[in-house]
């Protein structure tokens, strides 16, 4: 239903807030004048976003991982918990997708009509 937007993105430096952000929903809903449509393209970037992030912070987690028979022996790594509370101190994938949205930064086709909205 909507391009799929797989841009490469430095998610650290988002413009998004940290804290949820009161939105006025006739002004978010403006460019798409669906309030479901908009929900459904915000939701469908989250998640893109979302699944972004997991596949960076497991590729910068694997290289601490270990082999090992026993999960007790897990020892803790300073540096795997700082690149893990870095990640924990992002904004959230929806405040991310929301402020792109709001900036225009988002491509993305209706299933209905014939020319792409942006």
């Amino acid at each position: 239903m909507y391009e799929d937007s797989q841009r490469d993105m430095n998610y650290k430096e988002s413009k998004a807030p940290k804290n949820t952000v009161t939105r006025d929903i006739n002004q978010l809903t403006e460019p798409v004048g669906n309030v479901y449509e908009t929900v459904a393209i915000i939701a469908k970037r989250a998640n893109q976003i979302s699944a972004g992030i997991k596949k960076e912070l497991d590729a910068k987690l694997q290289d601490f991982s270990i082999p090992q028979d026993n999960l007790e022996e897990t020892f803790e790594n300073k540096e795997q918990i700082e690149i893990s509370r870095q990640y924990e101190r992002l904004p959230k994938p929806t405040l991310m997708a929301t402020q792109e949205f709001i900036d225009g930064e988002l491509v993305y086709r209706s299933g209905n009509r014939d020319d792409a909205l942006k």
